[in-house]
């Protein structure tokens, strides 16, 4: 590696517009994070929950005073409240990137109650809140069929949103086009939009998850390897098409499994969103940091998938999922009952703090 660089990240942003973001709100996982160049962090009930975990002596005198304090409150309101605050804090190491980006980027993403995705005046409700926590707040809305008019309702508000439980070319290009109908309302009416960063997520892992959930159910035999491919060409395919159309949305890279679900997308105008493991696993690896964004995916590999998948199909396919399908699609019903666990899981260390076990010494 180049001696002026410190590490694999710091030289990717150097040399390339391809941004990383810390997907966690640790303050030790964001200090390294932005150390090396990041410039966002994200969160989401599962993240929050493993944070709250590694960070209880940070955050236990903060949610003891909270119950002491809150004597008619629920473990769902002090949760949330927590939640709140744990976001607000991560967007404070963010501030100073904000400010030098002049709000372009420096955000911190927080993610609105999983729960609510069939409900779109729920989940923009929840945005609004999470919106005026911090300045530089931005808010994570499902990609179900609510979700897509949720996103539309909350960019028309001027909230910056980062479209998350997204999977497929059919869900990035209906992102791109709800953020563009709630830009140009903006716009219409002479409303500030230079400040707004739209971002919309695929999840490249949770995309080769579910084919590889399928093959096993199914018996489909298949080279193990194709597997690992099916987020990377569905993402390259997005890129390609938000580039022909001139999408004002940034797509985000998320759910990694492989080093390749980092190293594919060097040097695309995009955002890498990795935990702290995977910066450490990139950082200390053999990679060479060149631009692959443009190099394409394996035909033989697609069209395989293509063949033997029809839920690769409906990944790839720009038309192959109808907005009315996406809370039904396989990866999107998996990653929603996992963060909606997580939101429980979450709730539950609250009660542990309000009604001890007393079976535990």
């Amino acid at each position: 590696m180049n001696s002026k660089y410190k590490s694999k990240l710091y030289e990717m942003v150097n040399k390339f517009q391809t941004d990383y973001w810390n997907d966690s709100c640790s303050e030790q996982e964001l200090s390294y994070a932005v150390e090396n160049g990041a410039v966002g962090a994200t969160t989401n009930p599962t993240i929050v929950v493993n944070v709250l975990k590694k960070e209880m002596p940070r955050w236990e005198g903060r949610l003891r005073q909270l119950v002491d304090e809150n004597s008619t409150w629920s473990e769902t309101e002090v949760g949330w409240k927590l939640f709140d605050e744990m976001g607000a804090n991560g967007a404070g190491f963010l501030k100073q990137v904000y400010d030098r980006y002049k709000g372009k980027k420096g955000r911190l993403s927080i993610q609105t109650n999983p729960a609510f995705y069939r409900n779109s005046e729920a989940i923009v409700e929840h945005a609004e809140h999470f919106h005026h926590l911090a300045p530089n707040m931005q808010v994570k809305i499902p990609v179900t069929e609510a979700g897509v008019q949720a996103i539309e309702d909350a960019t028309y508000r001027g909230i910056s949103i980062n479209a998350t439980v997204s999977f497929t070319v059919a869900q990035a290009i209906a992102v791109a086009e709800a953020m563009e109908r709630g830009l140009d309302r903006r716009t219409k009416e002479k409303l500030p939009i230079d400040t707004m960063s739209p971002v919309s997520t695929i999840m490249v892992g949770r995309t080769d998850d579910w084919l590889k959930v399928i093959a096993k159910r199914d018996d489909i035999s298949v080279d193990p390897t194709y597997l690992d491919w099916a987020g990377i060409a569905c993402m390259k395919k997005a890129y390609a098409i938000y580039r022909e159309r001139g999408y004002r949305a940034r797509l985000l890279v998320a759910a990694y499994r492989h080093l390749g679900h980092i190293s594919e997308f060097f040097g695309g105008d995009l955002i890498l969103s990795m935990p702290y493991d995977w910066q450490l696993k990139i950082n200390a690896s053999d990679i060479e940091v060149k631009n692959r964004m443009d190099d394409a995916v394996n035909p033989k590999i697609i069209n395989t998938l293509l063949e033997k998948f029809v839920d690769f199909r409906r990944a790839y396919d720009e038309n192959g999922l109808l907005p009315a399908e996406f809370e039904g699609y396989g990866a999107t019903v998996r990653t929603l009952r996992s963060f909606i666990s997580s939101t429980h899981e979450f709730m539950s260390l609250i009660r542990d703090f309000m009604l001890p076990n007393p079976d535990v010494k």
